[in-house]
Parts: structure tokens; sequence; C-alpha cells
């Protein structure tokens, strides 16, 4: 039997900023949000104030009911989400879902991932797409099921990735595509217009698949020892978070931890030692490594705020890289 997609119910899952457009983009289309499911209030911050998810705030802003389980599996809200009688369930940047959840509607349940599928299944294919120097990615919507990120794929849709951008540029560049791209769907899913492709079908190589595991702080301190481009790639794909990060020694003598969000890569041969800090005290600060220079250009000392490195030296400066 056919549905027409605007009396479809959809429940809608998710937590961050990422998941906001297609929420968004969902309603604008004309289509049915019977419930939002997001993750519980929480602390946050210095002052540990509670926030509420990008999600919520929006889905409040929008008069759209919403769900903030603390488990998933609770016999209470299991309930609530049946009640809901939804046809199908679209999830984005939300947790891993257990069977009795995904399996739920009629349609079933897909979810929008920021990578073209099978690469870079996990947390963080973002990140690791710009970390590794891709000049492309993607996103992916597949029905979910009981292996993470490993379900039939319905459609994808490519983005380059440009040498300048960060993490945080593709991650917008991917949120608008997968916005449509949801939209799109669900419309195919409503109308039965879709062919589900296993995901085996796309691996030619085993060893040539990439994962994307969650990124913890000790990922995060550069390695500089490595080339030069790497590095570079290696800031741009942790920036703006969780943030590339090193440690300086200041003329006190004072070991400082220093997050980096931009840097420059100048390629050139050169007989300094890597590690070795170049500066003019005023304009640049530089890291020699293989293959070429590091040229620091926003940085965040603890304690401070974010600056650009001008700003930085007119009233400090390191004298040595801790490696």
């Amino acid at each position: 039997m056919k549905l027409d997609n605007k009396n479809m119910k959809i429940v809608y899952m998710g937590t961050p900023d990422f998941a906001v457009a297609p929420l968004k983009a969902l309603i604008e289309a004309g289509q049915k949000i019977v419930g939002v499911i997001t993750a519980p209030d929480k602390p946050a911050g210095r002052g540990q104030k509670i926030q509420q998810s990008a999600v919520k705030q929006f889905a409040v802003e929008n008069d759209l009911y919403v769900l903030q389980p603390t488990k998933l599996k609770n016999p209470e809200f299991l309930d609530e989400l049946r009640a809901l009688k939804a046809d199908l369930q679209v999830v984005v940047a939300f947790r891993m879902l257990p069977e009795v959840v995904w399996d739920m509607p009629p349609r079933g349940t897909f979810n929008l991932h920021a990578s073209l599928l099978p690469q870079y299944r996990g947390a963080a294919p973002i990140n690791w797409a710009v970390i590794n120097g891709d000049k492309v990615s993607g996103v992916t919507t597949f029905f979910i099921e009981q292996a993470i990120d490993t379900g039939k794929i319905l459609f994808q849709e490519q983005v380059a990735i440009d040498l300048l951008d960060s993490a945080g540029t593709l991650h917008d560049k991917l949120m608008k595509t997968g916005a449509q791209l949801v939209v799109k769907t669900v419309q195919a899913v409503a109308s039965n217009n879709y062919t589900e492709v296993s995901q085996n079908e796309r691996i030619t190589d085993v060893n040539e698949l990439r994962a994307a595991p969650k990124i913890f702080k000790d990922d995060c301190r550069i390695q500089w020892q490595k080339e030069g481009l790497d590095i570079y790639n290696f800031v741009r794909g942790m920036s703006p978070y969780p943030t590339a990060w090193a440690t300086f020694e200041d003329k006190k003598g004072h070991e400082k931890t220093v997050k980096i969000f931009e840097t420059e890569y100048i390629a050139k041969n050169h007989s300094d030692t890597t590690g070795e800090l170049i500066t003019d005290g005023k304009k640049f600060l530089k890291v020699a490594v293989k293959g070429g220079f590091i040229c620091l250009k926003q940085i965040q000392v603890q304690g401070k705020k974010r600056m650009d490195v001008e700003s930085f030296l007119r009233g400090s400066n390191f004298t040595k890289l801790i490696q």
C-alpha cells in the first residue's frame, strides 16, 4: 500500500546542530513530525548551567512533541514511542539504538551518516576524512540494522573537500547536503520508490576501508615527527573540535598547553631541526617539520581566549616546543 508522503507519521531522533537542518528541511517539506527524540538536558560549561540540545531547542520553538529518554530500553519510553504510531523513524547524529526501537515502525528506521558508506563507519567521519587528506566526502542514508553503520544504502550524495576546509566547514557543507538527502529519502520511502544496496557490494578490498572511531583528548596531540602536510591535515581535521594541541615552553620556563585551530603549511627544503621554533617575535611563529614549515595562525593558550598569532606575539612568545 502506498502512502501520501505528507500523511506519513515520522519520529525524528537527533541531538547536535548537525541534526537541526534535516529536521527543519522535513518541516519545510510538509512532513508530519509526530515526535522528536533527543538527549536529556545536562549541565555544561564552567557554570554547569543546564543546557538543552540543539534539536530540543529547535523542536520546542516549533511546537514539536519532545521525548528525552535516559535509557532507550526503558518500558515507559517504549510505550510512549509506540503510542506515537510512527510509520517511519529518521535518525541523524543520535546514539546507537536497540533493536526494539529501530525495528518498531512499519516503514523502518533510516539514518543519515556523514560519509560515503561503507567508508568511515563510526563516530567521527567528518574529522577523519579531513585528517586523512581526502578530496571527497559525502552523506549516506541507510536503513539501520544490528551492526552499527552497516545497513543497506538508500541514497548517497558526494561533497568536495577543499584543501582549506576544516572539519567545521566540511560539517556545514555536509549538513546542508544531508538535510536535502533526508527529505529525498523520506519521500522515496513514502512512495516505495527506492532501491536498497548492500554495503558489501561497495567493498572491493576490505583493507581499503577506513574507520572513523571516536576521538579522545590524547588523540588530539600533534605528532611533530610526521610529514608537514599530514600535520596540516591533522590540525584542520580537528578544528574547531575537538582541537589539535601541543605543549610549548615560554620565556619563564613554564610549559603551556596550546590549542591550535589554524595553520598554514609551507613546503620547503630546509636544514632546521624538526620541532625547532622560528619566529620574528612580531608577525610569525612557525615550526620546522619534515618537508617544510607549519605556520601557526589561530591558537588558544591555556587560560586565555582564542587569538591570531600576531596578537599573541604582541604580549608573549614561546622559546621551545615540547615534543
